[in-house]
C-alpha cells in the first residue's frame, strides 16, 4: 500500500510540474523547420526537459576533439542512475544516436522530440519497457560549423547544416575500427559500459532519386550472429515497415542506390528511359568501419536509418521520428526476446568451437528474386536565403520498377577461428599499442607473466599492398601469404587475446591477418609487415 501511495504521489508531482512548466521546443520547431539546432540549443532543450520532469537525466559520455561535452540523455521512470543499475533492471538498453554526420541533421531534431514525448507526452507507456539512451549530437564539433554551403543540394533546412567531418576532419562513421577520434573512443566506451542491446544510428541519404521517404539497413557483415540477422530482417524491420506505412504514411525499404548491372560500383541518380533493364538496387558495405556493421560484430541488434535528403526537412524529421518510435514500440513489446537473443549470441561466441570459421573477404549478392524498387523524381527549387538550387522530391512519383536487389553479402574466403591470437613482446612496443587499441574496444587482453613455448600458426607474407590514395589520413593495407605451423618461444609480457569472449567476433575481425578491415588495414602494424616475414599476429589453436 505504501509503495502504491508513493508511486501515486510521484506521478502527481510529475503532472504538477508539467502543468506549471511549458514544454521545450526544438530550434527546428521554433523556426518552422528553417533552421537546425546548434549545440547550445540541444543542451538547452534537454536541460529544460530535465528541469520539467525527473524522468530524464543528463550526463556526458566523453569529449569531442574541440573539447565539447558529448551529451547523453538517460530516460526512464526513474532514469537509470548508472549502467550497473540499467543491467540490474533486467530491461533491454536501447541506444539511439544522431548527427554522426553533422550535415545530416534530421535525427538530431527527431531524438529531441522523442525524448519529450517519452517523458511528458504520448509515449510514456514505453518508459518501463526498456532503458532509453539518446545521444542527439554525436558530431558536436561538425554541428557548430553550420553554413549555407554544406549539403546545399538537399531540400533544407534553408538555414544551413554542419559538416560531415568532425573537428579533426575525420568521418566518424569510418572510425569504428581504428578508433582514432576522441568521439569514437568515447562511443566504444559507452558501448562497453552501458552494453545496449539495440543500437540505432540516424543518417540522411546522399544519392539516388528513389521513391522512399526513409531507407534502412541492419548489420550487413555475414560474421554477425545469424540469429541477430534473422531477428532483425524477419521480425523487427518488417513490423516497423508495416507500421510506417499504415500509421504514418511513409514509404520505407532497405537502404540502397541505383547502379548498373555491369558496374556495381557506379552509382546512378536516376534512370534513362531506355536503360531500365540493366539497373540494380544495391546496398553499401559490410566492413565494421561502419557503425551498423561494427555493432553487429559486438553481438547487438543494429539499425541504420537514412532519411531521404530530397524530402522536405520537416518531413525528414517526422519520418525519422516515426521510424525510431516504431523501433521503440517493437523493442518494448518484445523485450524478453531481445534480451534473450543477444545473450545467446554472447554465450555462443564465448564458447570454444574448434570447427568455427569466419569470413575474411566478402562479395555483394542479390536476393533470390528481383523486387519492385520505387523509382522517384525530383525538381529543382531555389534556397530563399542563398539562392542556390536545392533538389526537391516530387511526392506523388514513386514508380515500382522490378530489378535485382543486391542487399546481402556472403563470404568469399573463410579462415578457422583460433582459440587465441598471440603477439610477442618486442622492443618496439607494438604489442602494447595493439593491446591498448583492443582494450579501447572493450576486448579482454591477457599478458604472459613468464616466457612460454607453444605451437602456433604464423602467416608468412607474400605481398603487402598499400593503397595509393590516402583515405581518412591512411594508406589502407592488404596482404597475401600462407600459413605455417611453428614451435616457438614467446617472451614474457607478450599478449594473448582469446576468442572465447563475448567480443570474440570482433577480435577475429581486428586481428586476423587477411581480414578486409583489421587493425593492420589502418597501418597500426606497418613496421612489422614486409614480404617474406611472418605477420606479427599469430594463431594459437
Amino acid at each position: 500500500m505504501r509503495s502504491a501511495m508513493c508511486t501515486s504521489i510521484a506521478a502527481a508531482m510529475v503532472l504538477l510540474v508539467s502543468a506549471q512548466t511549458p514544454a521545450p521546443l526544438s530550434r527546428a520547431e521554433q523556426t518552422r523547420f528553417e533552421d537546425t539546432s546548434r549545440e547550445s540549443d540541444v543542451r538547452g532543450f534537454l536541460t529544460a526537459l530535465a528541469e520539467r520532469t525527473p524522468r530524464l537525466r543528463l550526463e556526458s559520455f566523453g569529449r569531442t576533439e574541440e573539447g565539447r561535452d558529448l551529451v547523453l540523455a538517460v530516460v526512464g521512470d526513474p532514469p537509470a542512475a548508472s549502467a550497473e543499475a540499467a543491467r540490474a533492471s533486467g530491461r533491454p538498453v536501447v541506444f539511439v544516436m544522431a548527427n554522426i554526420h553533422a550535415g545530416e541533421v534530421e535525427g538530431k531534431e527527431a531524438v529531441l522530440h522523442l525524448a519529450r514525448r517519452l517523458t511528458i507526452g504520448d509515449l510514456q507507456e514505453l518508459l518501463p519497457q526498456a532503458v532509453w539512451l539518446f545521444a542527439p549530437d554525436y558530431n558536436a564539433d561538425g554541428n557548430e560549423k553550420i553554413s549555407l554551403e554544406n549539403r546545399s543540394e538537399q531540400y533544407g533546412p534553408i538555414g544551413g547544416v554542419g559538416t560531415r567531418e568532425n573537428g579533426r576532419g575525420l568521418d566518424l562513421n569510418r572510425d569504428f575500427v581504428k578508433l582514432e577520434s576522441m568521439e569514437a573512443r568515447a562511443l566504444a566506451a559507452l558501448f562497453t559500459r552501458w552494453d545496449p542491446a539495440v543500437i540505432v544510428d540516424l543518417h540522411t541519404t546522399n544519392g539516388s532519386y528513389h521513391g522512399y521517404h526513409l531507407t534502412y539497413a541492419p548489420a550487413l557483415n555475414p560474421n554477425t550472429d545469424s540469429r541477430l540477422i534473422a531477428f532483425t530482417r524477419e521480425r523487427l524491420l518488417p513490423t516497423v515497415t508495416t507500421a510506417m506505412a499504415a500509421k504514418h504514411r511513409f514509404r520505407t525499404y532497405y537502404y540502397g542506390n541505383f547502379a548498373t548491372a555491369e558496374s556495381m560500383d557506379r552509382e546512378l541518380n536516376a534512370f534513362a528511359p531506355n536503360e531500365r533493364g540493366s539497373r540494380v538496387w544495391r546496398t553499401f558495405d559490410s566492413r565494421p568501419r561502419f557503425g551498423n556493421n561494427y555493432a553487429g560484430l559486438r553481438n547487438r541488434i543494429s539499425i541504420l536509418s537514412e532519411a531521404y535528403s530530397y524530402l522536405d526537412f520537416a518531413g525528414r524529421v517526422r519520418a525519422t521520428e516515426a521510424f525510431v518510435e516504431e523501433i521503440m514500440r517493437f523493442v518494448g513489446g518484445n523485450a524478453a526476446d531481445v534480451r534473450s537473443i543477444v545473450a545467446a549470441a554472447d554465450a555462443d561466441t564465448a564458447r570454444i568451437d574448434p570447427a568455427r570459421e569466419a569470413g575474411v573477404a566478402f562479395a555483394l549478392r542479390p536476393l533470390p528474386a528481383p523486387v519492385d524498387i520505387l523509382v522517384g523524381a525530383v525538381e529543382s527549387v531555389p534556397n530563399p536565403r542563398s539562392g542556390r538550387p536545392m533538389t526537391r522530391m516530387v511526392e506523388n512519383v514513386a514508380t515500382p520498377t522490378r530489378m535485382p536487389d543486391y542487399g546481402v553479402f556472403s563470404a568469399t574466403r573463410t579462415r578457422q577461428v583460433p582459440r587465441s591470437y598471440v603477439l610477442a613482446a618486442s622492443p618496439s612496443g607494438l604489442h602494447e599499442r595493439v593491446a591498448g587499441k583492443l582494450r579501447e574496444h572493450g576486448i579482454r587482453v591477457d599478458s604472459l607473466g613468464a616466457a612460454a613455448s607453444m605451437t602456433v600458426e604464423v602467416f608468412v607474407l607474400d605481398t603487402v599492398t598499400r593503397a595509393e590514395r590516402r583515405f581518412q589520413g591512411h594508406q589502407e593495407v592488404s596482404v597475401t601469404g600462407r600459413y605455417e605451423r611453428r614451435d616457438i618461444s614467446i617472451p614474457a609480457a607478450s599478449i594473448v587475446v582469446r576468442t572465447d569472449q563475448p567480443l570474440g567476433r570482433l577480435v577475429f575481425y581486428l586481428l586476423e591477418p587477411e581480414s578486409d578491415d583489421s587493425l593492420a588495414t589502418w597501418n597500426l602494424l606497418d613496421d612489422a609487415l614486409k614480404p617474406g616475414m611472418a605477420h606479427p599476429v599469430m594463431k594459437l589453436f
